[in-house]
C-alpha cells in the first residue's frame, strides 16, 4: 500500500518545485529592479528618498520570502497574513516614496518607474505563498498610485502590465499545479482502493478453493464409499457419511469460526452421537486474524470439555460477545430440556 502513495508525493513534490521556481524568479527580478534604484542614469535630487524606497523594499522581499508560512487545518500553509498586509501598504507607498527623489519632469525615469516591476516581483511572491487576494490589493494599490503620480497610460508602458501578467501567471500556475496534486491524490487513492479490492477478491478466491479441496478430502472418501458399496453402507459408514455431512454444512455456515481444532472437537462429539449445529450471523465478521484465532482456540476448549449431547454454536452480532455455546442435556427438543451448557466468548479487545 505505501507505494500506492508515491504518486502523490511525487505530485506533491512537483508543486512545490514550481512554487520554488517561481519565487526564485521573482526575487532575482527583485534584485535586477533594485540594482536599477540603486544606481540611477542620471543625478539623483533626492537620494535619501531613493535610497529609503529601495531599502523598504528589499527589506519586505526579504519578509515575505523568509517569515514561515502558517498552516491551517483542512488548509495548505500560506504566508502570515500580517506580512501580507504590510507587503500591500510597502505597494501604495513605494511609488509616493521613489517618486520623492525626483523632480516631477523625471517621474518617467528608469532610476524612479522602477517600482511598478519592482511591485509587480513582489506581489508574484505572495500570490505564489498563497495569498491571492492580497497579492492583488498590492497590484491595485501601485496601479493607482502610478496612475496618479505619472498617469494610467505611462504606468501601462512603464511595466504595469508585465506586473498584472507576472502575478496573473502565477495565480494560474498556482492553480493548475494544486489542481494536478488534487487529481493525482484523487488516483492514488483509487489506486489503494483498487489494489485492497483485488487483494480482498484474491484472498476470497483463495478461501473458496480451500474449502472446495476441503470437502473434497472430506467427502471424497465417503462418495467413494458410498459408489463402491451402490448405497449399502454398515452402521460405522454411515455415521462417518452423517459427520462427513455436518463438517461440510459447518464449513458453509460458519467458515470463520473453522479450524484444525474446532473441527476436531466438534467431529468428537459427533462420533459419540452429539448433535451439533453451528450458526454465524456475522457476528465475527469485523475481527482481524489474530482476534479469530483466540476465539477459535477458546471454542475449541470448550467443545473438548463438554458431554453434553445437543450443541448449538451461534456467531451474532453482540458488542460484547462473539461466540454463545449452548448444550442442551435432553436428546429431543421438548420443554423439560436442561442447559448443560451456557458459555459466552467475549469478543476480543
Amino acid at each position: 500500500m505505501a507505494v500506492q502513495g508515491r504518486p502523490a508525493e511525487h505530485a506533491g513534490g512537483d508543486a512545490v518545485k514550481v512554487r520554488q521556481v517561481l519565487t526564485s524568479l521573482a526575487a532575482a527580478l527583485s534584485g535586477y529592479l533594485a540594482a536599477r534604484g540603486i544606481f540611477p542614469t542620471q543625478v539623483v535630487d533626492h537620494p535619501g528618498f531613493l535610497v529609503a524606497g529601495v531599502t523598504l523594499y528589499l527589506l519586505s522581499t526579504l519578509l515575505v520570502l523568509a517569515v514561515p508560512s502558517v498552516r491551517r487545518e483542512g488548509a495548505p500553509a500560506r504566508l502570515p497574513r500580517w506580512i501580507s498586509a504590510w507587503a500591500v501598504l510597502v505597494s501604495a507607498a513605494l511609488p509616493c516614496i521613489v517618486s520623492a527623489s525626483s523632480e516631477r519632469g523625471d517621474w518617467t525615469a528608469p532610476h524612479v518607474t522602477w517600482y511598478i516591476g519592482a511591485v509587480g516581483a513582489l506581489m508574484t511572491i505572495v500570490m505564489v505563498r498563497r495569498r491571492p487576494v492580497w497579492a492583488w490589493a498590492g497590484i491595485v494599490a501601485m496601479s493607482v498610485a502610478s496612475s496618479a503620480l505619472i498617469g494610467l497610460g505611462s504606468a501601462l508602458s512603464f511595466g504595469l502590465v508585465g506586473s498584472v501578467l507576472w502575478v496573473a501567471v502565477a495565480q494560474l500556475m498556482q492553480l493548475s499545479t494544486d489542481r494536478a496534486y488534487a487529481d493525482t491524490v484523487k488516483l492514488a487513492s483509487l489506486q489503494q482502493a483498487s489494489a485492497a479490492w483485488q487483494s480482498a477478491q484474491m484472498m476470497r478466491r483463495r478461501e473458496r478453493r480451500e474449502r472446495v479441496q476441503y470437502a473434497l478430502e472430506v467427502a471424497g472418501p465417503v462418495l467413494t464409499q458410498v459408489i463402491a458399496s451402490g448405497g449399502a453402507l454398515a452402521d460405522e459408514e454411515r455415521n462417518e457419511a452423517w459427520i462427513a455431512e455436518g463438517t461440510l454444512r459447518d464449513e458453509l455456515r460458519a467458515p470463520k469460526l473453522m479450524d484444525d481444532e474446532v473441527r476436531a472437537a466438534i467431529a468428537g462429539l459427533r462420533r459419540r452421537g452429539a448433535t451439533v449445529t453451528v450458526l454465524d450471523e456475522g457476528g465475527v465478521d469485523d475481527l482481524d486474524e489474530a482476534q479469530l484465532a483466540a476465539v477459535r482456540a477458546e471454542l475449541a476448549v470448550t467443545l473438548a470439555a463438554t458431554d453434553a449431547p445437543r450443541l448449538i454454536i451461534r456467531a451474532a452480532p453482540h458488542p460484547e460477545i462473539a461466540v454463545t455455546v449452548v448444550g442442551r442435556a435432553g436428546v429431543e427438543l421438548s420443554d423439560e430440556d436442561t442447559v448443560a451448557l451456557w458459555h459466552e466468548i467475549p469478543r476480543p479487545s
